[in-house]
């Protein structure tokens, strides 16, 4: 009985510790992305996924990192580098689960930066993926303020071009920042962004 008690005392401690492994990881990784340091973030949570396999987390970060670089990066070698890690990371957690409204939507914001980056190229090219992608995040969770919000940015920021009515869309992002409000992540490190960029564009559609 004795010798149970014990086995069960050391797997919850080895279970706790661990659980605070992952979470020190993940702290000290949004750290360093929050100082700018975004390869070293990114290499952090490359680190944690690689030792829990069971967390989605550390690699939809990875690919949110690296997305997000991509952005405001000017060299096109680079560009394709970044977005390549960024796909490689998220495609490793689409082969485990099909069913995460937020892995749609990252697979959407990591085509939208190849439009940005080269939007002759890859405009006609990745549009309807990105389209695609958001009506799957909406889909799985219809309530998924970034995949409500990112369908709409998405369509207003080419509405310069495909001359689409913007004022449903700017309904929709009213929609988003409503969402936002009440929108409760399931853990302390589950994704949260993207209120400021829509409260951003909401000014702009006013």
């Amino acid at each position: 009985m004795l010798k149970i008690i014990t086995t069960i005392a050391v797997l919850i401690s080895s279970l706790m510790s661990a659980q605070t492994q992952f979470e020190q990881g993940m702290g000290q990784a949004f750290g360093l992305w929050k100082e700018g340091k975004n390869t070293e973030a990114s290499a952090m949570f490359e680190r944690i996924a690689s030792a829990e396999k069971n967390s989605w987390l550390p690699n939809y970060y990875v690919a949110l990192v690296n997305t997000t670089s991509a952005f405001t990066e000017k060299d096109k070698s680079k560009i394709d580098l970044l977005l390549t890690k960024a796909q490689d990371a998220l495609d490793v957690e689409m082969i485990k689960d099909q069913n995460n409204s937020e892995l749609y939507v990252m697979q959407a914001l990591i085509y939208t930066a190849w439009v940005v980056a080269d939007p002759m190229t890859n405009g006609m090219k990745y549009s309807a993926k990105v389209m695609e992608d958001y009506a799957k995040a909406k889909a799985l969770n219809p309530n998924n303020p970034r995949a409500v919000f990112g369908e709409a940015d998405f369509q207003l920021g080419g509405a310069k071009w495909t001359g689409v009515d913007t004022k449903p869309l700017c309904v929709q992002v009213d929609k988003a920042v409503e969402l936002f409000a009440t929108f409760k992540p399931e853990t302390v490190f589950s994704p949260k962004w993207g209120l400021e960029r829509a409260l951003e564009v909401q000014k702009t559609c006013k």
